[in-house]
This record gives structure tokens, C-alpha cells and sequence, in this order.
């Protein structure tokens, strides 16, 4: 049998970085007003930094302490591959250009005329690219503001699928370097793929993972060049992955994937919460990938939209698995807060459901109860943060994510609501990245170095995290979210010490709980767990 007859699958390590104009696609570059913000405002700054200095930006790459900052991580001699990208962006992204700056027009207005009479006579006065896209309004304070009608935003010009690709690669390492701030150029053992995130394509490559197919339809599927069919060798096998089967015991299995990213399965329903998956290579540390996911999952709870929680390397790959992806309910059209739910669905998730504070919906004979998440989002108004209290097997499992809590009697009504707590998970990198390292480019002014650093990102510190555990009086108490496994540094940049503050704060947090009898550990790697 020719090898082109034969079938393959597709290896368990080829990662599909989604890719919107080159750049690392993640849930504020979907949504069109906070994509042209992303554009102008970080994007094509970064690319005339680079091309004005870019010995320094490949030094600056080079240095751990400036890990995660706005460098490009090229050398000298990309410089003329990055000037045509530059200049690609301007012509094609026109229309994101111009909605960026009605945007900063819109906020000029309104600073400037609206002072507490009527809004309707500055409808007219609304810039051109904007015009039956925003509601103007005022707060109980007579501050004026506008809300983005953003079901309109995604089916206008301003969302443009045909930004959309993926970078297809071998993962041999954990050594992947930090993604957000390097659009990706051409690489030798790189296939770059030309299809919109919502592409039926995109399931039918990752189905080859358990169903394989003739390398012809593979190249055909991908659209490749004979050139490029030489490069699809390396993606396929002649080996079928292992496959595990849904859980079929009593009480229920958890297994931790790693950072945020938790399985928990009874015998009639298979939740996952934030994926965020690693791959399977040579030499690879003990680890759950996704061959450790049963073939079908029910929920998939997603706590908040930051790079590592809606991580869409992972979610694209599993769309076809999925039952139903849980999302908070979002603050309705403000700029800093797009809606989850209309960003997945233009990604081509079938079945989106918004659950706004202590709703609830049914998983087989459990229940999952969406939960207040407080702080992490540098105090901006933001709503499209939950977290979870999974009612499964017998057991209760309150899943907080970074959620900090900056007001403990919100906490004491949510606990006369829902009750205890048999087992917490909650995170607690407590020294989490200033104001403007996410949310720079959404702010209409930049801030001062004392208001940025003041309004940091941060999840629980031990004096947060010990009062949640008070609260809900669990028996078994999980630190996790932290960032410490080494294959999330690309979206993550952290390195930790035993000195680094959350080290400190959540070494603490585990001795204590340990001294009160509560079973107490920080995760690390993987590990499964089976209550009965």
C-alpha cells in the first residue's frame, strides 16, 4: 500500500495556534471594538518599535526580567518581513483603523459636551463609523458613557474572518517562547493555514486525531502545495492515540490538567473548567494531555476572559466534543467587557449559555451554580467573571479561579445561599500584572505609573484565600491558576522562587490549612482524584 493510500492520524503534539493578522488570537482580538483598539494601540506600535530598534527589542527578548513585555522576538534581519506585515495590516484593517479612532472621538465628545442635559442632540455628532452602533447614556452620577450594541459590531464590516489563520507546528519542548507580543512570520516547519476560526475545516482536521484519513485528503483538506505536502509528513502517524473512556464509577473523578484547567466526571457528566491543555512529545514530564479527555464533554466552564482562561488553542480543537460552554454574563456592550458569549459563537461554538450570578443549570443528577468572582480586573467594571460550584456524585466542588476577595460580607450572603463547600480550588498569584499590561489599549487615557501599578490584576493573597476557606468550611482545600507549569510560559511569562510573594502567600495558605485538619495542597503538574 502506497503512503498515500494509507491512512494516518494526526499527531497528539501538532498545536494550531490561532492566528488573527499574524498575531496570537486571543478573545479581545475576536471581538470587533476591542480587536481595533488591540490594532492601533498595541499591535502596530510594537511593529514601528521593532522596525525603528530592533537589536534592542532582540535584546530586550533575551532578558528574564523583561519577560511578558511588548518585544518583538525577531532579529535584525526579519526587519523587512515585519515592514510588509506593517503595511499588510494598514490595507487590510482600514476599517479597524477607522472604528479605533471613532472610538477615542466618541470618548472626546462625550468628555466635552455631555454634562448632564440631554444626549440625543450628539447622536448626530457621533463619528460616521460608529453611527447605529452605540447607545449614549448617563450613570446615577450624571456620567457619561456609551454602551456597544455588539450583536451589530459582529455582523458588520468591523468583524473580519478573513484575518483569521492558523500556525500549525510540532510541540517538541516546553520551551515555547512568550506569544503575545511576536506576530508569527514564516518558519521553516511551520504550515500556516488559511481558514476562519468557525470553519467546519477546523473540526475535521482535529477529528484525524481518532478518525485518520489518506494523506491526500489531508493535504487536501489543508489546501496544501506539493512543497507544503512534504512539510505534512511530519504532522501525521500510523499510530492511533489512545483513547479514555468516560468515567463509570462511583462519587466522582477530578483530574488536574494543569493552571486552571480541571476534569471532573461522574457517571453521567464530564465537565472541564478554563482548558488549557499541554502536549504529548518525547521526554515530556509526567502530564494529562488531551488524550486523557473522554471523548465527549458535557460543560466546559470558562471563569473569565484572560489569555490563560480562554485560551483558544485548546477550545478550537475540542469545539466538536463539546456539549455546552458556560460563560458569565457579560456587562452588555462596555467596551473593556465583550460579551463571551457572541465572541465563541463567531468562533463557531453551537451552544453558549450565559449564566449570570447564583444561576444554575442540571449535569446529568449534579448541578452547576455560577458564583460572584470579586477583584482581578484592576477595578474596572467588568462582569464577565464567575466561578463555579459543581454539585456532583454526592460532592460539592466551589471552583474560584483568580477571584479575590476584596469583600468578605459578599461572600457570608453567598455562603447563606449555597451552603458549604466540600472542596475548594482557587488561585492565588496575588502579584498579578498592572492595569495597562491587558487593558492599556481600551483606556480612553493612559494612566499614571501610580494609578497602573496600584490597579494590578491580582487573584488572592493568603488573607483573601483564608477567609473563603473560613467561610465555606471545606474539607479539602486546592491552590491552582498559578501559571507554574512550565508549558503555559508562552501565555504567561511567570517565573517563580521560593521568595516570589505568591510562593510565600500560598505556602502559608496550605500549612494552615493542613494544621486545621483540612487536607491541603498547591497543585502542580497533574493529579486525579476519586471521592466516593
Amino acid at each position: 500500500m502506497s503512503k498515500k493510500a494509507k491512512s494516518w492520524w494526526l499527531r497528539g503534539n501538532v498545536a494550531a495556534e490561532p492566528l488573527i493578522d499574524n498575531w496570537y488570537a486571543w478573545s479581545h482580538l475576536v471581538a470587533p471594538a476591542t480587536a481595533a483598539r488591540n490594532l492601533t494601540e498595541r499591535h502596530l506600535p510594537i511593529l514601528e518599535s521593532y522596525i525603528s530598534n530592533p537589536k534592542a527589542h532582540a535584546a530586550a527578548s533575551r532578558a528574564p526580567q523583561l519577560a511578558g513585555g511588548p518585544f518583538v522576538n525577531f532579529k535584525q534581519e526579519r526587519v523587512p518581513e515585519v515592514i510588509a506585515l506593517r503595511e499588510r495590516i494598514r490595507s487590510e484593517r482600514r476599517d479597524l483603523i477607522e472604528l479605533s479612532t471613532a472610538l477615542t472621538e466618541l470618548d472626546d465628545l462625550l468628555t466635552h459636551e455631555a454634562h448632564g442635559l440631554s444626549l440625543q442632540p450628539l447622536y448626530e455628532r457621533i463619528p460616521q463609523a460608529l453611527r447605529g452602533y452605540v447607545e449614549l447614556g448617563y450613570d446615577v452620577r450624571n456620567q457619561a458613557s456609551f454602551r456597544l450594541i455588539e450583536p451589530l459590531l459582529f455582523r458588520s464590516r468591523y468583524y473580519q474572518r478573513t484575518a483569521q489563520s492558523f500556525a500549525l507546528s510540532l510541540i517538541q519542548s516546553d520551551d515555547r517562547p512568550f506569544i503575545f507580543s511576536t506576530p508569527r512570520l514564516d518558519e521553516p516547519q511551520v504550515l500556516h493555514w488559511r481558514q476562519a476560526f468557525d470553519s467546519s475545516a477546523v473540526d475535521e482536521l482535529f477529528a484525524l486525531k481518532s478518525k485518520p484519513a489518506p494523506l491526500g485528503e489531508i493535504a487536501e483538506l489543508l489546501g496544501l502545495s506539493e512543497r507544503d505536502e512534504s512539510l505534512l509528513n511530519q504532522f501525521v502517524t500510523d499510530r492511533e492515540a489512545p483513547v479514555r473512556s468516560r468515567y463509570g464509577g462511583p462519587g466522582l473523578r477530578w483530574s488536574y490538567f494543569g493552571h486552571a484547567c480541571v476534569l471532573i466526571e461522574s457517571r453521567d457528566c464530564a465537565i472541564l473548567t478554563d482548558p488549557a491543555l499541554s502536549y504529548p512529545f518525547d521526554g515530556a514530564t509526567n502530564r494529562l494531555t488531551s488524550a486523557q479527555l473522554p471523548p465527549a464533554i458535557d460543560f466546559v466552564l470558562l471563569t473569565h476572559a484572560h489569555q490563560d482562561h480562554v485560551l483558544l488553542e485548546t477550545l478550537l480543537p475540542l469545539r466538536a466534543r463539546i456539549g455546552t460552554i458556560l460563560v458569565p454574563k457579560n456587562s452588555a456592550g462596555n467596551l473593556q467587557d465583550p460579551s463571551l458569549k457572541l465572541t465563541l459563537e463567531a468562533c463557531g461554538f453551537s451552544n453558549v449559555k450565559e449564566l449570570d450570578d447564583l444561576e444554575e443549570v442540571s449535569c446529568g443528577a449534579g448541578v452547576i451554580q455560577a458564583i460572584p468572582f470579586l477583584g482581578e480586573h484592576c477595578d474596572l467594571q467588568v462582569r464577565s467573571k464567575s466561578g463555579y460550584l459543581v454539585k456532583l456524585g454526592g460532592h460539592s466542588l466551589l471552583f474560584l479561579a483568580d477571584s479575590r476577595n476584596v469583600a468578605p460580607d459578599i461572600y457570608r450572603h453567598v455562603h447563606q445561599a449555597i451552603g458549604d463547600a466540600e472542596t475548594i480550588f482557587i488561585g492565588m498569584e496575588c502579584d498579578g500584572a498592572p492595569l495597562s499590561w491587558i487593558y492599556g489599549p481600551l483606556l480612553m487615557r493612559r494612566p499614571d505609573r501610580a494609578m497602573d501599578q496600584s490597579r494590578r490584576a491580582n487573584a488572592s493573597d493568603y488573607a483573601s484565600a483564608i477567609s473563603i476557606v473560613e467561610q465555606f468550611g471545606c474539607r479539602e482545600l486546592y491552590v491552582y491558576a498559578m501559571g507554574l507549569e512550565p508549558w503555559l510560559n508562552f501565555i504567561s511569562s511567570i517565573r517563580y522562587d521560593a521568595t516570589s510573594h505568591p510562593i510565600i502567600e500560598s505556602n502559608r495558605l496550605v500549612e494552615v490549612g493542613q494544621r486545621r485538619g483540612i487536607f491541603a495542597e498547591r497543585l502542580f503538574g497533574w493529579k486525579e482524584r476519586v471521592l466516593l
